[in-house]
C-alpha cells in the first residue's frame, strides 16, 4: 500500500476512526486510510467530473451520478480549473474570429456575455472573458489576438470593434463568423448552464469561468 497523497511507502499506523485503520505518512505529514466510504476520495473522481461537465451534465446531475454532494462538485470544478494551463498559441499571421453570446448569471435582469476568440483553421480558443459587453471586456480579448500579429480579425457588426481593432486587419460581413457561430451552438449544447431553455443557470461567475476553462482547455 502507498500513501494516497504522495504515493510514499514511509508511513505508520495511527489509530482508528469509525473502526477503520488510519495511517500517517512521514513524508507529506498527512493522514490517510486504505479505503474510503465517500466516493469523492477516489482518484478518478476529478476525471469523471471534468468529462461530465463537457457532456451537458449539470452540477446536481453529476452529484447524483457519482454519489457525491453538490458542494463537492463545485469545489472540485474550481480545483480542476486552477490546475489547467492555458495552451500557448505561437502562430503568427493567422485569421481569428471573435464573437459574444448572451448568458445568464444570477439576476436575469442583468445582461452578461461570454466574449471569446478562436483561430479560424484550428478553432483553438485563444482567450475569453465573462461580463458586460463593453469596451474593457472586448479589449481584453482583442489585445491577446493583436499580440499574435493577425492577418485578419473577423467580427460581427457591433460598433465597439472598429474602435479597438486596426482598420486594415478588421473585416466584418455576413458570413465571416460562421465557424465561431457554429461553436456557439456547441457551447449551448455541451454546457448545461448555457442552454437557452433550461432551469440551469450560473449563480456565481467564478463557477462559469471554471466550467469554460475546463471545456476549452481541459
Amino acid at each position: 500500500m502507498e500513501c494516497k497523497k504522495c504515493n510514499s511507502k514511509n508511513y505508520i499506523k495511527k489509530g482508528l476512526r469509525d473502526n477503520k485503520q488510519r495511517f500517517y505518512c512521514k513524508n507529506c505529514q498527512r493522514y490517510f486510510q486504505s479505503d474510503y466510504t465517500y466516493q469523492a476520495y477516489k482518484s478518478e473522481t476529478n476525471k469523471f467530473i471534468s468529462t461530465l461537465l463537457k457532456e451537458s451534465c449539470g452540477v446536481r446531475s453529476i452529484a447524483r451520478i457519482l454519489n457525491i454532494s453538490n458542494k463537492t462538485v463545485l469545489s472540485r470544478m474550481l480545483k480542476i480549473s486552477k490546475q489547467i494551463k492555458i495552451p500557448y498559441f505561437n502562430k503568427f499571421g493567422c485569421k481569428f474570429e471573435v464573437d459574444e453570446i448572451f448568458i445568464r448569471i444570477g439576476n436575469k435582469d442583468v445582461r452578461n456575455y461570454l466574449t471569446y476568440a478562436i483561430e479560424q483553421n484550428t478553432k483553438n480558443v485563444i482567450s475569453f472573458t465573462v461580463g458586460s459587453r463593453n469596451t474593457e471586456n472586448l479589449r481584453f480579448v482583442i489585445d491577446k489576438i493583436l499580440l499574435l500579429h493577425p492577418k485578419r480579425i473577423y467580427t460581427d457588426k457591433l460598433n465597439i470593434y472598429p474602435t479597438i481593432i486596426p482598420k486594415e486587419i478588421h473585416k466584418r460581413f455576413q458570413y465571416c463568423t460562421n465557424r465561431i457561430e457554429r461553436m456557439n451552438l456547441n457551447l449551448r449544447t455541451h454546457i448545461k448552464r448555457l442552454s437557452r431553455k433550461t432551469i440551469c443557470f450560473t449563480r456565481n461567475q467564478k463557477y462559469l469561468e471554471a466550467h469554460l476553462k475546463i471545456y476549452f482547455w481541459g
